[in-house]
């Protein structure tokens, strides 16, 4: 019977810094709502949540419970902080500022993975050094050569999983061919505590549904709280809440089952798809959606741009397609209703383009309520003893 493992508060206070890196990406696609801006936001994030993964798997398999653990997980959290810090200008003075941070990070995470496992760790620690240089060296450049680098970057992300499984096929057939006892890659990828894995990642996501809510209040900053603004702040916190629904209260429960229900040597493989690969755009899109609310919710009863409107309906587009992608790995069912309001959601942008940007915020509000009553017709939620969805 696996033992329950559940997240520490140090996790919880490391997550906290790591999703100033979102806050931070919003502000810079609030401050750039063009593809360019986009291309920049996806791509930085996509290197940092590596890593957060990284450092998720890490603690579910070396809890922070020693002295030494927590020190290293705290310069881990500093070093992150310096990342974020470093975002807004990623792709210019503050690239090599970000990728040596960038660096400390993952040397910190190659440094706990050794203390538990031994040599094993160099099938993943190498590619993600290579990785962080990448990323150091793109400091150095401007236009197409670090944009080379950064993409570089990713390709050995996405290299590294398929090296890392291989590794662990071998590992397994050397310690049966032999009787070993020794750590193998594949025990360390088999030790995976599945209780763990979702609650931190469920964790996460709720810190940036909060990044949605602090939107809200930075866009109205100094403005009068008219009866407009007050509506228009309500239907945004409609829109996450329904966002927030559509995980905690329909996915959650039954992602936890199927990681509980698949045997330890499979579990890596399903939490890259799961809690990478399809939790990449649902957070995304949490900040895409938070950059479009900054950027809406002082203009409500006019006429958006382009911009701020394509971010609201595409940064709910984006999540949902996540989440569909969740689903489809979970095995996690209906999902025409959500496949259906991803094409519906972004049928609102002429709204905010041509009428205003209250009705754009209403009609996500309508698509996603009519989603959620539609799936809960057709498939009830499972009952929470425990009330804590």
């Amino acid at each position: 019977m696996e033992t329950e493992h559940r997240v520490s508060t140090l996790e919880l206070f490391f997550d906290l810094v790591f999703v100033f890196t979102i806050t931070q990406l919003t502000v810079l696609l609030a401050d750039d709502l063009s593809l360019r801006g986009a291309g920049q936001v996806v791509v930085i994030f996509t290197v940092l949540f590596w890593m957060y993964g990284g450092y998720a798997h890490l603690t579910n398999q070396v809890p922070p419970d020693r002295t030494a653990r927590r020190v290293l997980l705290i310069l881990a959290m500093g070093a992150f902080l310096v990342c974020a810090l470093a975002v807004p200008t990623a792709f210019g003075a503050g690239g090599v500022a970000f990728g040596l941070g960038y660096l400390c990070v993952v040397l910190v995470h190659s440094a706990l993975f050794t203390q538990a496992h031994g040599a094993g760790v160099l099938w993943f620690a190498l590619p993600n050094v290579l990785c962080a240089l990448a990323v150091t060296a793109a400091g150095y450049f401007d236009g197409p050569p670090s944009w080379g680098l950064w993409l570089l970057a990713l390709l050995i992300q996405f290299l590294v999983p398929q090296v890392v499984q291989r590794a662990a096929a071998g590992g397994t057939k050397e310690a049966a061919s032999t009787g070993g006892t020794t750590t193998t890659v594949s025990d360390q990828l088999g030790g995976m505590s599945s209780g763990h894995l979702v609650e931190r990642h469920g964790l996460l996501l709720i810190i940036v549904f909060g990044e949605s809510v602090i939107a809200i209040g930075i866009g109205v900053g100094s403005l009068a709280l008219s009866p407009g603004i007050a509506a228009g702040a309500f239907l945004a916190l409609a829109v996450a809440s329904a966002l927030w629904w559509m995980y905690f209260v329909r996915d959650e429960g039954r992602a936890e089952e199927v990681f509980a229900e698949t045997a330890p040597e499979r579990r890596f493989k399903l939490a890259m798809l799961a809690y990478y690969y399809a939790f990449l755009p649902m957070l995304l899109g949490i900040a895409a959606f938070a950059a479009g609310v900054k950027k809406t919710i002082g203009h409500l009863g006019e006429h958006l741009d382009p911009g701020p409107a394509v971010a609201l309906a595409g940064g709910v587009a984006v999540y949902l397609a996540g989440d569909l992608a969740f689903r489809a790995v979970l095995g996690i069912g209906p999902a025409r209703f959500r496949t259906a309001a991803t094409v519906l959601v972004l049928a609102t942008i002429p709204l905010g383009t041509a009428v205003a940007g209250m009705w754009q915020l209403l009609g996500l509000v309508v698509v996603l309520m009519a989603a959620l009553a539609a799936e809960a017709r057709s498939c009830p939620a499972p009952a929470d003893p425990t009330g804590s969805g």
